[in-house]
């Protein structure tokens, strides 16, 4: 990975985790999620004019995601409902980039080098220990929340495989993003529609400038790794746009006066480390 994608991809995570602190809105999980896609969405349209048309084999990468996309977002807000917040968490995004791995060598046959796994493994070692920290409520984690956090995982790695087969199957990246971004905002809000009745529009109506910023955030983030994945691996892209974690850990202690537990010094330790082997690979 060169060091321009890899930097890149350091501050997409630092992004991620910008959006998420700030990103206070005061509606359902599902329906906060939903009004964070359709900012996105917005925010994307007036590029419209000025990107290409995706293609056919694009069109399918497109219509792919949004099922991913959809799936992500609808069995996150169920694992989140029924279990335990610190311990869903670490169960979807930190079993993604394995998943991701294994998916990205039999169905691209992008198989990791020795030095690109362990980078994968130490950083997602240290995302689960950064999420599970301070948490001895063993029996929160209740058996359907496992299932639905490990089904989010596998829609996350979904997502992640077809939006980097997608990129590359595109003129360019920036492309791919905004026709992703426009379609998946139009999507998300009549999905969120349908599952929440129309008096969700109202609901969210007086939180359109957190929603708007946010999506924001997150469409540019996520326009990075998506290019990132035409540059290098994407289960190295994938494992890398994780250090979100720590970052969000580093926004805790320094501006909310979190403590810095010995548990979270060690999960730092081990994201940094597979940081720097990803880098090395």
């Amino acid at each position: 990975m060169s060091i321009g994608v890899f930097l890149a991809v350091l501050a997409a995570a630092l992004m991620h985790a910008s959006w998420n602190a700030l990103l206070k809105v005061r509606l359902d999980r599902f329906a906060s999620i939903s009004l964070m896609s359709f900012g996105t969405g917005l925010v994307a349209a007036p590029l419209l004019p000025f990107v290409s048309m995706p293609n056919g084999v694009t069109w399918g990468w497109i219509c792919l995601s949004l099922c991913f996309h959809t799936g992500y977002k609808y069995y996150l807000t169920r694992a989140y409902e029924l279990g335990d917040l610190t311990l869903a968490y670490p169960l979807a995004r930190g079993t993604a980039p394995l998943l991701t791995t294994i998916g990205g060598a039999i169905l691209l046959g992008e198989a990791p080098g020795p030095i690109t796994l362990g980078g994968i493994v130490l950083l997602c070692g240290g995302v689960f220990l950064m999420s599970y920290r301070g948490n001895e409520k063993a029996d929160a984690f209740r058996g359907r929340a496992v299932f639905y956090a490990l089904l989010t995982s596998v829609f996350i790695a979904g997502y992640t495989i077809s939006d980097g087969s997608g990129a590359r199957s595109s003129v360019d990246a920036t492309s791919y993003a905004v026709w992703l971004f426009v379609l998946e905002g139009i999507w998300s809000m009549f999905f969120c529609i349908m599952l929440r009745g129309p008096k969700v529009v109202r609901i969210m109506l007086p939180e359109w400038k957190i929603g708007l910023l946010g999506g924001f955030l997150s469409g540019i983030a996520y326009w990075i790794a998506m290019w990132a994945m035409t540059k290098a691996p994407i289960a190295a892209v994938a494992a890398l746009r994780e250090t979100s974690i720590l970052f969000a850990m580093l926004i805790s202690v320094v501006m909310l006066g979190e403590a810095m537990s010995r548990w979270r010094v060690l999960a730092a330790l081990l994201i940094v480390s597979g940081v720097v082997a990803l880098r090395l690979a």
